[in-house]
């Protein structure tokens, strides 16, 4: 065929977990989909330098936060890092792939028939099958979201060259978001092409700017300790938790990983988040809390941004938020991606009415395009940016998606570690009760920001100032 995008016919899916389905190849060069990998997959979770600090200051007080918080904060940060997507993911998740593909609904096809429906001639749907589906709803509420927050957050920078600029956010928004959709037919091999590239740039930007910062201040190494993170939660108590919620922000975009396994295999996968993403995220961090030690009175101004002070104010500044801008609209790619991929599996688990796939690149199978599916997120993003108007509307439900997510992988990973590979109780429930250790305080947090927790500390704070007259 000349054409390099063959359209896999609706029919040929079989409504059943035991469809038959050809094994992943990824035939092209390591290098390439390496490349290619680090243009989708990691966006996401590469952007999160650009807020997640200042987030978790402000979570702790703001001004009013002292040097020790700085350290427990940037501890908390990187071993969610290591814990999340290293441990969980990269080292034990993405080993249960469904013929070459990822995600909730490839850890659903490889549990036990029992599992996923009764043995009854109405079929009715199982616990786990139900929580697979849930699981799915939100990664697909991620991958609508996850662009809408990443374009309008990126557009939004023009209020700060120029307040008069604000009308322009929303079209600009809605125009960047249709163009981002419209490539998507290109596959993503093609994308990757193009964003890798921009990504590699933004990678090694973070880890020279951190660099620079940490030959200044060398002893904000010392937050490589977890100790420092557990010292925070045992000064603030129960409050401290609340942290949580932000600290998350580093490690949104996991979950995309797993999602796009089937794009660009493991091996890419695993290597350009070792050795170069997770580098270069850990050595901006730091490099931001050596700055804060520097100059620790600049948390007492309102627009401080700890990302941005980090290159000198005028030409590099603007700059550094074009490269930003652009690195934020390529974040959206990897839900974008992980959402193609999940139809895929629901489909041929007969949870999602056929459609249309067709593959955009012979020599790796699972680079697809899916136009329907393509079409509602287009539809979904618009909206929610019409709706909300504001990125910092959507943040609560945003840490929501993917928090579930998480706790919902960890659980259906269970069962395939005892039920499936036969593991042993203690083998795979002390697996499980690691996991949800982290997964479950991360939903809670964000659970209690989705409730405002912003308003019952204004109460708490008008309660104390009734008892101290």
């Amino acid at each position: 065929m000349a054409s390099t995008e063959v359209q896999e016919v609706a029919t040929h899916i079989a409504p059943c977990a035991d469809a038959p389905v050809i094994p992943h190849e990824h035939k092209a060069t390591l290098a390439v989909l390496v490349l290619g990998a680090l243009g989708v997959v990691f966006g996401d979770i590469g952007t999160s330098p650009l807020y997640t600090l200042k987030e978790c200051l402000i979570a702790a007080g703001g001004a009013k936060a002292e040097v020790a918080d700085l350290y427990g904060i940037l501890s908390l940060m990187l071993w969610a890092l290591v814990m999340v997507v290293t441990v969980k993911y990269l080292c034990f998740v993405m080993r249960a792939d469904h013929h070459g593909e990822g995600g909730i609904f490839a850890l659903l096809a490889i549990v036990p028939e029992r599992f996923r429906a009764h043995t009854t001639k109405r079929g009715h749907i199982t616990g786990m099958a139900l929580l697979a589906v849930i699981g799915a709803s939100l990664l697909y509420g991620d991958g609508v979201i996850t662009p809408a927050i990443s374009v309008l957050s990126a557009v939004e920078g023009l209020t700060v060259a120029s307040p008069r600029l604000s009308p322009l956010v929303l079209p600009l928004t809605c125009g960047i978001l249709i163009a981002l959709f419209s490539i998507q037919r290109r596959g993503t091999g093609n994308v990757g092409k193009v964003f890798g590239p921009v990504m590699t740039i933004w990678f090694v930007t973070l880890a020279v700017l951190g660099l620079r910062h940490i030959f200044e201040r060398p002893e904000i190494l010392f937050a490589l300790s977890p100790h420092y993170g557990v010292s925070f939660f045992v000064r603030h108590g129960l409050h401290g938790l609340l942290i949580l919620g932000s600290v998350v922000l580093a490690v949104t975009g996991g979950e995309a990983l797993y999602a796009d396994m089937g794009h660009f295999g493991v091996r890419p996968i695993r290597l350009a988040w070792s050795a170069f993403v997770l580098p270069s995220l850990a050595l901006c961090y730091l490099g931001q809390g050596a700055l804060l030690l520097r100059n620790w009175q600049a948390l007492e101004d309102a627009h401080f941004n700890p990302f941005y002070s980090m290159v000198p104010a005028g030409i590099p500044t603007y700059l550094l938020i074009i490269l930003s801008s652009a690195a934020t609209v390529i974040a959206s790619q990897a839900l974008i991606s992980g959402a193609f991929s999940l139809t895929r599996q629901a489909m041929i688990l007969g949870y999602l009415p056929r459609m249309t796939i067709k593959h955009t690149a012979y020599h790796t199978e699972g680079q697809i395009y899916i136009p329907e599916v393509n079409t509602m997120l287009a539809v979904g993003c618009l909206a929610l940016v019409l709706t909300f108007r504001e990125s910092v509307k959507l943040a609560a439900a945003y840490g929501i998606a993917v928090t579930g997510t998480m706790a919902i992988t960890s659980i259906l990973y269970f069962i395939v570690t005892r039920y499936t590979w036969g593991w042993s109780n203690w083998k795979a429930g002390g697996l499980l009760l690691l996991f949800l250790s982290f997964d479950i305080p991360f939903l809670l947090a964000n659970l209690f920001k989705f409730l405002d927790v912003a308003a019952v500390q204004k109460q708490i704070g008008r309660a104390s100032c009734r008892e101290r007259v």
